[in-house]
C-alpha cells in the first residue's frame, strides 16, 4: 500500500483535484515545474493558495535551468525574427531567466504566483 500523502503540517491530502488543459499548457506547466526543482503536486498548491513559490537551488534545478537555455539557443539560432516564437515560449524563457536572476546573489529564488504562473 502507497504512504499517506501529508503536507507540510502533517494533514492528511485525501481529495483529489483535476482541471483539463491543452497540450501546449501541459508543456508549458510540466517545464515550469521541472525549474522549480518542486513535485507538481506541491508546485500547483503553492500557486493556487500561497500566491508564492520559492525554489531553493539545487542540482536538479540547475539542471532543468541548463536545459531550458539550451533549448533557447537552439530556437533562437533557427529564427529569422522573434514574430516566430509563440507566447508560450517566452513565458517559459522569461520564467527561467527571472529564476536565474534571483538565484544570482542567493541559492534561493521566490517570486509572486501570478494568473500566469501556470
Amino acid at each position: 500500500m502507497s504512504q499517506r500523502n501529508n503536507d507540510l503540517q502533517k494533514r492528511f491530502r485525501c481529495y483529489t483535484k483535476a482541471f483539463r488543459v491543452s497540450p501546449e499548457e501541459n508543456e508549458m506547466i510540466n517545464r515550469k515545474i521541472a525549474l522549480s526543482g518542486m513535485t507538481k503536486q506541491d508546485y500547483i498548491v503553492e500557486c493556487l493558495l500561497h500566491h508564492n513559490v520559492t525554489v531553493h537551488g539545487n542540482p536538479y534545478v540547475y539542471r532543468s535551468l541548463k536545459k531550458e537555455l539550451e533549448h533557447f539557443i537552439e530556437v533562437f539560432s533557427k529564427i529569422n525574427s522573434l514574430n516566430e516564437i509563440c507566447l508560450d515560449e517566452l513565458e517559459v524563457l522569461e520564467y527561467a531567466l527571472m529564476l536565474v536572476s534571483s538565484m544570482k546573489k542567493e541559492k534561493v529564488a521566490q517570486f509572486k504566483a501570478d494568473k500566469d504562473s501556470f
